[in-house]
């Protein structure tokens, strides 16, 4: 082990190198911002990323992540288990269960009496395995031939924050890194008005967990890497426009004063944030023009908005962050987030599930239609799925029409569209049950190192070293599923 106080003199020695080389950096990316021409056939290295380019040819070039948030009920929309009908009311076997924790919320439950759904399910023979889709899902299961569903996808967490932590950044505790971070950071901006990683959300009917702006931190990468959280509404970006009185010249003068303060601080500090606030600034700056644009769905034919659904036009809805996940595409975000809540259904599941379905069903098939009908869907990485799955037992009370579903992390379904997945199969089996897998898991982290594959990076070789140890997002786990790759 190295003597601390030469440790301690050698990162200083390494934050001085690196500062310098940063001053540059920055200098001339700023110089490339203020004017554009300068580099030309040189993007500065926050546009192309850390990696410079992908290990080796992507598939997808950029991501549209549909999280639902709060677990949707497999059984309900995509996993069908018919023999359950016959088991309604009986007590789910202790073989089945074996020694799986349950939550506080079931644990001082009597029993645990099995709730079959009550949907009627549709098997749709355009998906080359037979895709089963629950009546609550028609124009998902019309674009089946184009879905790759996952049903054995399982994760250690069994509360929602870790768990959403645990899909987002690859760790159950806040600080690491998000997903479209991760992206961010490794392969950079195909857009120099837009952020490379964007965030919108949505609320649905059903039961509802908080969304924090942790889920889309950077943790410890550079902060240009965080997520830009867009906005329902006239204001998508807070504090983007210009106050009263102050001119669009105004505002590039007071830019230039602040950009040059902020490069003597690099200079005395060594530290890159200060440089990365700089990028930011001149985003902002940027975004100004972009974003109104972006916004404005006056361009958009009829047919394309009928296609999205009555609600496309109304800011912040499930709809609308669809068209906008795809107008982003179209504009070269690297990756877009959607944050859908209302999945936490642990009571009166048929009646919230049924609104949860009819908010959410034909904007994410005309989503996946649209980037078709476009020709972005090649390359276009299409995710879709919550935290973890919910229970074959009810939680509180079951009748024939009436049941909840706890949390169950043991297995639960996500699909997958274009960017390189196998269009039109199912991958995985769960038990008779739909409890536990038998055929083909697939962990969290396999899941992380399969979609960062399909991205052209491999999980292993894109690392940020950070207090003396080189982080990834998959840590020192995962596994490319590559029975799913086409």
């Amino acid at each position: 082990m190295n003597n601390p106080v030469e440790e301690y003199l050698l990162n200083i020695s390494r934050r001085q190198f690196f500062g310098k080389m940063a001053q540059g950096i920055g200098a001339a990316a700023l110089g490339s911002l203020l004017n554009t021409n300068i580099f030309a056939a040189a993007p500065s290295p926050f546009e192309r990323g850390y990696l410079g380019s992908p290990h080796f040819a992507p598939k997808a070039k950029r991501v549209i992540y549909l999280f639902q948030h709060g677990g949707p009920s497999q059984m309900d929309i995509f996993d069908y288990k018919p023999g359950l009908a016959e088991q309604f009311d009986k007590e789910l076997p202790k073989s089945v269960r074996g020694d799986q924790r349950i939550t506080g919320m079931t644990s001082g439950q009597s029993r645990l009496p099995v709730a079959p759904s009550i949907f009627k399910f549709k098997k749709y023979d355009n998906n080359q395995d037979g895709l089963w889709v629950s009546e609550l899902y028609p124009y998902t299961g019309g674009i089946a031939n184009e879905l790759c569903v996952v049903k054995s996808v399982f994760t250690e967490q069994i509360n929602h924050e870790p768990g959403v932590s645990f899909l987002q950044s690859g760790f159950q505790l806040p600080g690491r890194p998000s997903f479209g971070s991760w992206i961010s950071y490794g392969l950079g901006s195909m857009n120099e008005n837009l952020p490379a990683f964007v965030v919108m959300i949505s609320q649905g009917k059903g039961g509802a967990q908080f969304v924090s702006s942790r889920l889309w931190s950077s943790g410890f990468l550079p902060s240009e890497h965080q997520g830009i959280n867009l906005r329902g509404g006239s204001e998508p970006v807070l504090f983007l426009s210009d106050p009263d009185g102050v001119s669009r010249t105004d505002r590039r003068r007071m830019l230039n004063q602040i950009a040059h303060r902020n490069h003597e601080e690099a200079n005395r500090s060594m530290d890159p944030e200060v440089l990365a606030r700089i990028s930011q600034y001149e985003m902002a700056y940027r975004m100004q023009t972009a974003v109104p644009e972006l916004t404005d769905f006056s361009q958009e034919s009829a047919q394309t908005l009928d296609m999205y659904g009555p609600d496309v036009n109304v800011p912040g809805s499930y709809a609308y962050n669809c068209l906008m996940a795809r107008r982003l595409a179209e504009r070269g975000v690297r990756f877009v987030q959607l944050y859908h809540r209302g999945w936490d259904q642990h009571g009166r599941l048929p009646a919230e599930i049924r609104m949860q379905c009819k908010d959410t069903d034909q904007p994410q098939a005309a989503l996946v239609k649209d980037l078709k009908r476009l020709g972005m869907l090649d390359d276009t990485l299409v995710i879709w799925g919550g935290e973890f799955g919910r229970t074959t037992y009810s939680q509180g009370v079951l009748t024939k029409e009436n049941y909840g579903r706890d949390h169950h992390p043991r297995c639960f379904t996500m699909w997958f569209a274009g960017g390189g997945t196998k269009p039109g199969i199912t991958y995985g089996k769960t038990d008779d049950y739909c409890y536990n897998i038998i055929e083909k898991p697939m962990h969290v982290h396999d899941l992380h190192a399969t979609l960062l594959h399909l991205m052209g990076i491999d999980h292993q070789r894109l690392t940020y070293r950070y207090q003396g140890r080189d982080f990834r997002l998959t840590d020192v786990h995962g596994h490319v599923v590559r029975d799913i790759l086409a």
